[in-house]
């Protein structure tokens, strides 16, 4: 399926209830189901990167999907009305499934010998989060799973609420931009304006319109819309459809979601002095959404960064 303009689904951030996890390396969770996919009733993407900024190929997405009725989830949907006022905590650790790692949030087959309670990937976050907390919590089993560890490096959680895009009529944008020049320029003479808009450059037309549709909601971290064009932020680094590689299925990649340089703002990735940062973050997924059985495969992102130009 080839891109077509269309109104997007566009991610807001939320705070959630501060029980909820953290995780270094895990800025974007999408629940995406497919709509006529038995097998695509639960569908997620997962986008991770690595905070460090010399690490050049720290973005990777994995897609998994499972039917209604499978050995992990309720076959009924969840509740949408918030915890009872019981002052009965809420557990952390999940009933059934794999241990996760207190730290990362990754799987965790290791566990304190202590208390027993306590998962970890590995002897770094195990002696961390030693360091951090546990050394105290250890002995206090009945609320291990309750209490939320913070390590001070982890990034913030947030929930993503979701709003259909009001679409703008192109003549608006045509205005906006005509607008935004004459507020800029002044009291310029004509000539002026007739060189200007000559030596428009193809990167100024395409960061303008970037600014221009997102002016409306400036605060959207996330654009979801399968198989509509992408809203890059610049003229560079645009892929093209040779740059994004097939499924190993053999089907095509076509775009799914974007991650905005917004949520930037709330990662708070720069605080120990390390940063991350991107102009656009595409996702292509695999066009079928080829069925994996309970497992995950690897899809591909394309980062694209705000010029000098911008």
């Amino acid at each position: 399926a080839s891109p077509s303009a269309g109104p997007a689904e566009l991610g807001f951030v939320e705070a959630v209830p501060s029980w909820r996890l953290r995780s270094e390396q895990f800025p974007s969770k999408v629940y995406a189901p497919l709509p006529g996919r038995a097998d695509a009733f639960h569908r997620c993407l997962f986008l991770f990167c690595c905070r460090t900024p010399p690490c050049c190929c720290g973005l990777r997405v994995f897609r998994n999907q499972l039917p209604r009725r499978n050995d992990f989830y309720s076959y009924e949907p969840p509740s949408e009305d918030p915890p009872s006022e019981t002052g009965e905590s809420v557990h952390l650790q999940l009933k059934s499934g794999a241990h996760l790692c207190r730290v990362c949030g990754c799987s965790g087959p290791k566990r304190c010998s202590r208390c027993h309670k306590a998962h970890y990937c590995s002897k770094e976050h195990q002696s961390l989060d030693w360091r951090l907390g546990h050394k105290q919590a250890c002995a206090q089993t009945d609320n291990l799973d309750s209490t939320v560890p913070d390590h001070n490096f982890l990034f913030p959680e947030f929930e993503i609420v979701i709003e259909t895009e009001d679409e703008i009529m192109p003549e608006a944008v045509e205005r906006d931009d005509e607008s935004e020049i004459i507020g800029t320029m002044g009291e310029a003479h004509e000539e002026e304006l007739e060189s200007m808009a000559k030596h428009e450059s193809r990167e100024d037309r395409i960061f303008q319109k970037f600014k221009t549709k997102i002016s409306p909601e400036p605060e959207q971290i996330l654009r979801y819309g399968r198989g509509v064009a992408p809203l890059w932020i610049s003229g560079e680094n645009i892929p093209q459809e040779k740059d994004i590689p097939d499924c190993p299925c053999g089907a095509k990649r076509l775009f799914e979601f974007q991650v905005m340089p917004q949520l930037l703002n709330y990662l708070k990735a720069d605080r120990l002095g390390r940063s991350v940062d991107w102009g656009v973050l595409a996702i292509f997924t695999c066009a079928e959404s080829c069925k994996l059985g309970i497992g995950y495969t690897e899809e591909f992102v394309w980062k694209q960064d705000i010029t000098d130009a911008a």
